[in-house]
């Protein structure tokens, strides 16, 4: 019989795509993950997010926490200076932490850049980035002069910390049969391969693949009302900005488990 089983793990992997082993993806021995999705300036609600996680990891006395957080801090909500505040600080003491880089903080740094090419980051969120650091901006400033004016203007009040964060983030994170980026991947492309394009911004390709990919991905960037937890990926963005509901997912050995921001300390088990 486990031939049989064997056999067909071997066509299905054949069929949908040259994966990882057969068998429940684990995080590496002696590790505890956490990754939480887009946060897009609700910082009270990572606060009780962290929180939770903190009293969480409290349950795996000799593990080393990790947290991950999957991009877009910024925009839509009403705190990024909060949420970036807290991020370039230790946010939880103990932890290991990594911090990716989502496509709206690509495009911050795309307007502090080059405040005309980027003058549309301001029109999905960037005003209210900028008004959360003291800078009234409007969404109708497309007009050269005027944003060279409020890129200098968020320049002077954006702590230099908090600049030099958002250039250090990555796109994606790899540990134990886990990869973590902000959006997804490019199905039956290697992940060393994988553009930067299309770790921040890929929806249809990837949400619809049945693919069993290198690493099962976590990701955000694509609202769902609930986490969704599949073979080839975890989906962990619950739209914080419009729910009110920021959520982790926790992975140790075998399991994965759901944590979100409006709850008590318990989470949901899923594996």
């Amino acid at each position: 019989m486990s031939g049989v089983r064997d056999n067909l793990s071997v066509l299905m992997r054949r069929m949908f795509g040259q994966g990882r082993p057969a068998g429940p993806a684990m995080a590496p021995p002696g590790t505890v993950l956490y990754a939480i999705g887009d946060i897009h300036g609700e910082a009270e609600a990572l606060r009780r997010l962290l929180g939770h996680i903190a009293a969480d990891a409290r349950r795996y006395s000799g593990c080393d926490p990790v947290l991950i957080f999957l991009g877009d801090y910024v925009d839509r909500g009403p705190d990024s200076r909060g949420v970036i505040d807290c991020l370039s600080a230790p946010p939880l003491p103990g932890f290991a932490c990594h911090a990716l880089l989502g496509n709206h903080e690509q495009a911050m740094l795309g307007f502090l850049d080059d405040p005309v090419a980027g003058a549309p980051w301001l029109a999905f969120g960037g005003v209210e980035t900028l008004a959360s650091y003291g800078v009234r901006a409007s969404f109708g400033s497309i007009d050269a002069a005027r944003c060279r004016r409020l890129r200098d203007e968020a320049l002077e009040v954006i702590p230099a910390r908090h600049i030099a964060f958002l250039r250090t983030l990555k796109p994606m994170l790899v540990i134990g049969d886990y990869a973590f980026v902000h959006a997804g991947i490019r199905p039956g492309r290697a992940l060393d391969k994988q553009s930067c394009g299309d770790l921040l911004t890929i929806r249809g390709p990837f949400l619809t693949s049945r693919r069993i990919h290198e690493k099962v991905i976590v990701h955000g960037h694509t609202i769902v009302p609930e986490p969704i937890s599949l073979d080839n990926r975890i989906a962990i963005d619950t739209g914080a900005y419009a729910s009110g509901i920021l959520t982790a997912v926790a992975l140790w050995q075998g399991q994965r488990r759901f944590i979100r921001s409006d709850q008590d300390a318990t989470s949901r088990c899923v594996r």
